[in-house]
């Protein structure tokens, strides 16, 4: 069987970690409509290290930002309409940044 050499396939689920760790951005990215917004924002290859600096809603048209740093990729290599995510909080010592301003 012959194949495009340059297709990759979608990644199963990527394994990400984030910091500030706060209630108020952990609340955030659980949400379904956090991993949606990622699919489209992030489609395209993707590899473990690579670090994405974003944000989350805080209300009322506020944000707070957050660094996220891929942990893991299962499955494929580039994310797609199928991708799943996975948070995970940032240790102590993984936390650079400041949450100046998310105090929730």
């Amino acid at each position: 069987m012959t194949g495009d050499a340059t297709a990759s396939a979608v990644a199963e689920r990527v394994v990400v970690r984030y910091a500030p760790v706060t209630d108020r951005i952990s609340e955030e990215l659980s949400e379904s409509r956090y991993s949606a917004y990622l699919r489209r924002s992030e489609s395209g290859p993707v590899a473990a290290g690579d670090e994405w600096a974003e944000f989350v809603s805080r209300g009322c048209g506020a944000t707070a930002d957050v660094t996220l740093t891929v942990e893991a990729v299962e499955g494929g290599d580039r994310v797609g309409e199928a991708t799943e995510f996975e948070f995970a909080p940032a240790t102590r010592g993984d936390q650079g940044g400041s949450a100046t301003g998310d105090v929730d």
